[in-house]
C-alpha cells in the first residue's frame, strides 16, 4: 500500500493538503513489477503513474519489432499525454529492473485537480513536453528498411510491395526511370536491368528476391523453433491470429503457419467500422497488427512465407511446401478463402498488371489521378473504393445487381453516397479485358449495350472460394470444399471415437476448422475471431484426454 508518506514525497504531490495526500494513499494502486512485466501497453486507456523505485523502459513496435525508446526513473511521471488530451497510451512501458509503480486513476487526478489547479497546471505542463519529444521521435523516424524498384505494372514487383506492407515492414517504392534519373537516394547499378530491386538500408541489393529469403534479411521468423507443438495453427486471419493469442496466452507451445502475411483478407481492408470496440473504425492492418502484437508478446511462434503442403491425419506432422515438418498434438485449420476468378479471355495474362483480386493499401499512391473500376457489391469492395477515392480521379463499382443494399453494409453505402468521385453501375458486368503488357481498358455490357472504357486498374471481389485440396481425404469437406466440423464431421461417416466430435472439430479427432473456412461459418471478422478462441477451448480437452 502507497503510504501518504510517499505520496508527500511526489513532487507533483508536494503542495497537497492532507485530506488529498491521504486520498490518494488509499484510493492509488501499489503495483509490483518484475524486469520484463509491462506496466501498460500502447493502445491501453488512461491513467496516471509515478515511479516509486526502479526504472521502466517505453517501447513501441516499429517495422515489426519493438525497440526502446526511452524510460523512466524514481519519481518521475508516466501517462501525462493521455491524461491531458483523453487519448490511449501512444506507447508501452515495461520494467527494466524490479520496480514499485503508483497508479491514479483518471477520476482520482481530476478530483485532485480541482482542489488543487497547479497539479493539472504542471502536468499539462510535462505533457506538452512529452509531445514535443513524440514529435521530435516522428521527424527523426529511421530511414526505411528497404527500397523496391519496380515497374507498377510487374507483377513481381507488387507482391514485393504487397508482402512488405502487410508484413509492417517499412519501405520506399520507386520505378527505375525514377532511379536512374537520381529521383530518389538509391543506387541500382549493382542490379544491371533485373527488375524488382530490393535495396536494404545498408546498401546491399538483392535482385527479383524470393519472399523467405527477404523476409529472412528483414528479421522475420522462418524457421521453427521447436520439433513439436501443443496446437499448430495453420492460417493467419482473424481465426488464426484469436487462436494464436488464446493459446500462447494460456501456456499452449503454440506455432502459426501463414503463408503470406498475418491477416489475411481481412488485413486488406481500408477501413472496418463495425467491428465491436472501435467506434470510428479500424483498419484490418491495424487489427492484424494489433493481434500480431499481442500472439507473440503471449510468445506465440509466426511463421511467415511457408505453405503447408501435406498434414498427416494419424501422426498429425505438417509438412511444408520446403520439405520441413513439425509435429503437432492438436491442429487448428484456418486457411480462410481465396477471391473467386473471374472468367474472360485474357484475364491470366493481364493479372497482376493492372487487374488484381482483392486489394492492398500499397496500391493506392499507384492510383493518383486515374480512373479504376472495382468489380463486386460486398463490404470488401466498398472499403476499397471508400480508400481509393482519396488517390483516384474516379473510382467505379462494377455490379450485376439492382442494388448494394443486399450485400454492403448500409454504412458503407451512405459514406460512397458521399463521393464525388465514387460511381456505381448496376445491372452491369466486366465482359472483356484489353491490354498488351497491362490493362488499357475494360468493356462493361449494361442490358446488352457494350461500352469500352478506359482503365488502369481493375480490382476484383466477387466471392470466396476454398483452397483445401491438400487436405488428406480423412478430413471430410462439402461438395464446395468447406470442411465440415461438429455434426456434419459426424454425420459424413469418417468419425471413429465413441464421443462425438466438438462443435469445431473435423472429421478426424484433434484436428479443428475455424472461420471462413469451416461449412455454414459466418464469414465476418468477428465471427472469426469468435471461432479461433473457442477452438482452444476443445484444444485443451482434447490435450487433456491425452
Amino acid at each position: 500500500m502507497v503510504t501518504p508518506q510517499e505520496v508527500r514525497a511526489i513532487p507533483l504531490f508536494a503542495g497537497l493538503g492532507e485530506p488529498e495526500v491521504a486520498r490518494l494513499a488509499t484510493r492509488s494502486a501499489d503495483l509490483h513489477l518484475q524486469p520484463g512485466e509491462y506496466l501498460v501497453h500502447e493502445g491501453d486507456g488512461r491513467a496516471l503513474f509515478v515511479v516509486l523505485d526502479g526504472r521502466l523502459e517505453t517501447t513501441k513496435i516499429v517495422d515489426g519489432i519493438e525497440r526502446v525508446i526511452g524510460g523512466r526513473a524514481a519519481a518521475e511521471l508516466i501517462g501525462e499525454v493521455p491524461m491531458v488530451l483523453g487519448t490511449p497510451f501512444p506507447a508501452s512501458f515495461r520494467a527494466a529492473a524490479p520496480s514499485r509503480v503508483m497508479r491514479v486513476e483518471a477520476r482520482e487526478f481530476h478530483a485532485i485537480s480541482v482542489i488543487t489547479p497547479d497539479v493539472w497546471a504542471r502536468v499539462g505542463a510535462l505533457a506538452r513536453e512529452r509531445i514535443e519529444g513524440l514529435q521530435e521521435l516522428a521527424a527523426d523516424e529511421p530511414a526505411p528498411l528497404a527500397t523496391v524498384v519496380g515497374d507498377r505494372y510487374d507483377k513481381a514487383c507488387r507482391d514485393l510491395r504487397q508482402f512488405l506492407d502487410r508484413n509492417g515492414i517499412s519501405f520506399e517504392w520507386v520505378t527505375p526511370a525514377e532511379a536512374r534519373a537520381g529521383a530518389c537516394a538509391v543506387d541500382t547499378s549493382d542490379a544491371g536491368d533485373v527488375f524488382p530491386v530490393v535495396i536494404f538500408h545498408d546498401g546491399s541489393v538483392l535482385p527479383r528476391p524470393e519472399k523467405r529469403e527477404l523476409a529472412k534479411r528483414l528479421g522475420l521468423t522462418t524457421v521453427p523453433a521447436l520439433a513439436e507443438y501443443d496446437t499448430v495453427i495453420i492460417g493467419g486471419g482473424p481465426a488464426g491470429l484469436a487462436a494464436a493469442v488464446y493459446g500462447a496466452s494460456e501456456g499452449l507451445k503454440t506455432l502459426m503457419v501463414e503463408q503470406e502475411a498475418p491477416g489475411g483478407q481481412a488485413g486488406t481492408s481500408s477501413r472496418i467500422e463495425n467491428y465491436l470496440g472501435f467506434p470510428t473504425g479500424v483498419s484490418g492492418e491495424e487489427l492484424a497488427s494489433r493481434a500480431l502484437a499481442q500472439a507473440k508478446r503471449f510468445g506465440a511462434e509466426i511463421l511467415v512465407t511457408w505453405r503447408v503442403e501435406n498434414l498427416d491425419p494419424v501422426t498429425r506432422e505438417v509438412r511444408f511446401d520446403g520439405h520441413d515438418a513439425v509435429r503437432a498434438r492438436t491442429v487448428i485449420l484456418a486457411t480462410g478463402v481465396s477471391w473467386r476468378k473471374l472468367e474472360l479471355d485474357g484475364i491470366e495474362h493481364l493479372t497482376g498488371r493492372g487487374i488484381y483480386y482483392g486489394a492492398s493499401r500499397s496500391d493506392a499512391s499507384s492510383l493518383t489521378g486515374l480512373d479504376v473500376y472495382l468489380v463486386g457489391a460486398g463490404n470488401s469492395a466498398g472499403q476499397a473504393a471508400m480508400y481509393f477515392s482519396g488517390y483516384a480521379r474516379s473510382v467505379t463499382l462494377v455490379v450485376r445487381g439492382e442494388s448494394l443494399a443486399k450485400s454492403m453494409s448500409h454504412y458503407l453505402i451512405t459514406q460512397l453516397q458521399s463521393k464525388s468521385n465514387v460511381f456505381v453501375r448496376l445491372n452491369s458486368e466486366v465482359s472483356a479485358v484489353h491490354g498488351t503488357d497491362h490493362l488499357d481498358a475494360i468493356d462493361v455490357t449494361s442490358k446488352d449495350v457494350t461500352e469500352r472504357l478506359d482503365a488502369a486498374g481493375l480490382y476484383i471481389f466477387i466471392g470466396a472460394t476454398t483452397e483445401t485440396d491438400w487436405l488428406p481425404p480423412e478430413i471430410e469437406r462439402d461438395k464446395l470444399g468447406y470442411v465440415t466440423t461438429g455434426d456434419d464431421a459426424a454425420n459424413a461417416g469418417g468419425w471413429t471415437l465413441e464421443r462425438p466430435p466438438y462443435l469445431l472439430e473435423t472429421s478426424v479427432p484433434g484436428i479443428f476448422a475455424a472461420g471462413d473456412v469451416r461449412c455454414r461459418s459466418i464469414k465476418r471478422v468477428a465471427s472469426g475471431v469468435g471461432e479461433g478462441s473457442m477452438s482452444i477451448a476443445f484444444v485443451h480437452q482434447v490435450l487433456q484426454a491425452g
